[in-house]
């Protein structure tokens, strides 16, 4: 079985996905006799879907979803089929210690995004989450075979609130949501003025969401917003939406005071100091590259870890702040996720490892 079905293979399975599909809806309905409270969820196409009770299966493609999820809903129990990349995400890092079952969820797409119908339609959810702008070919199969399909965009921090929001609707956890949401709001307050108290010259950042076989940053990414937020200005500006490789005679045209390395990557600061056509690179010089973090999810797309990354990023870019970010990991994290690390697991998510050899790194150790 392929791991993407386009439409017409979507067609191909014909009445059996949507006979599948069909019979979940025919028996929740038979089960809340089809009326109730209810509720009505907006997704970001616009459509609007009708739910009879808080959905008890989620299947989604969306790779920051099923931690953002987890941290809405107080655990994982809800959550039947995730993308690859999420599986090893939690395979690597700590969420999959947090929530064991994480590591063998069903794989329902990969980095394309394209839905495996049949394995879908198996896991009989009551909703599948797909991306609304990755084009109609990831969600028409989908809604061809008979399941409802919430549309999220993605790029902005409106964007971030609005998951947030939608998830405590979804699950019946709206308390949690809203302190989730209070928390980013009072942490974006508290990030900016402690910035802006320094007075400080804002470095020029450049983000590298792969460095491992060439270059590659995005333009207009959420991490725009990070470092925006943490005090400094993106390098690669002036670039279109999307990913972009770039060369080294462009890394070293924007010469960057600070290179953060993504975190779906496998490289690491010491291969980017090892590599001799970077050495004069400002930041290499300075030994201010660093491996962005991996907590419950990936640091650099938008997630429920997101204030824990501004701060980070912060005290990254000036080392006149303090440090506190390491403290703050346990009782955020525990709130998330229902979990209690240990001082070498905040080693791990922080990556000291990695990190340790960089500029002012030696802060964040324990």
């Amino acid at each position: 079985m392929l791991r993407g079905l386009a439409a017409g293979s979507a067609a191909a399975l014909g009445g059996t996905a949507l006979a599948a599909c069909s019979s979940r809806e025919d028996r929740d309905a038979a089960s809340t006799g089809g009326k109730g409270g209810g509720f009505t969820v907006t997704d970001q196409r616009g459509e609007k879907l009708r739910f009879d009770q808080p959905v008890q299966r989620i299947v989604t493609t969306v790779m920051p979803v099923p931690a953002i999820l987890t941290a809405v809903d107080g655990g994982y129990g809800r959550i039947k089929g995730i993308n690859e990349s999420t599986r090893t995400a939690n395979r690597e890092g700590l969420f999959g210690v947090m929530h064991p079952a994480s590591k063998n969820t069903t794989t329902v797409a990969g980095s394309d995004f394209a839905p495996n119908v049949e394995t879908v339609v198996k896991l009989e959810p009551d909703v599948v989450i797909q991306w609304a702008d990755q084009g109609d070919d990831v969600i028409a199969p989908l809604e061809k075979a008979g399941c409802v399909v919430l549309g999220l965009t993605y790029g902005t921090q409106k964007h971030l609130e609005t998951w947030v929001s939608t998830f405590g609707k979804l699950t019946g956890e709206r308390g949690r949501a809203k302190a989730i949401l209070d928390w980013m709001e009072e942490e974006a307050t508290a990030v900016k003025a402690a910035v802006r108290k320094l007075r400080a010259r804002e470095p020029k950042v450049l983000y590298l969401n792969a460095a491992t076989d060439g270059y590659e940053t995005y333009g207009d990414h959420y991490m725009d917003h990070s470092v925006a937020l943490a005090g400094g200005t993106s390098a690669a500006t002036g670039l279109p939406p999307g990913n972009t490789a770039v060369g080294t005679e462009q890394l070293h045209r924007w010469d960057p005071d600070v290179i953060l390395l993504g975190a779906f990557d496998a490289s690491t600061p010491a291969d980017i100091y090892r590599a001799p056509a970077l050495r004069s690179l400002r930041a290499v010089r300075q030994r201010r590259v660093y491996k962005i973090p991996l907590g419950g999810y990936r640091w650099d797309p938008p997630n429920c870890e997101s204030p824990l990354m501004w701060r980070w990023l912060s005290q990254v870019l000036h080392p006149g702040l303090r440090a506190d970010v390491r403290e703050r990991l346990p009782e955020r994290l525990g709130y998330l996720y229902d979990y209690e690390i240990s001082p070498k697991q905040a080693d791990e998510i922080l990556r000291i490892d990695m990190n340790g050899k960089s500029a002012g790194y030696g802060r964040f150790r324990g």
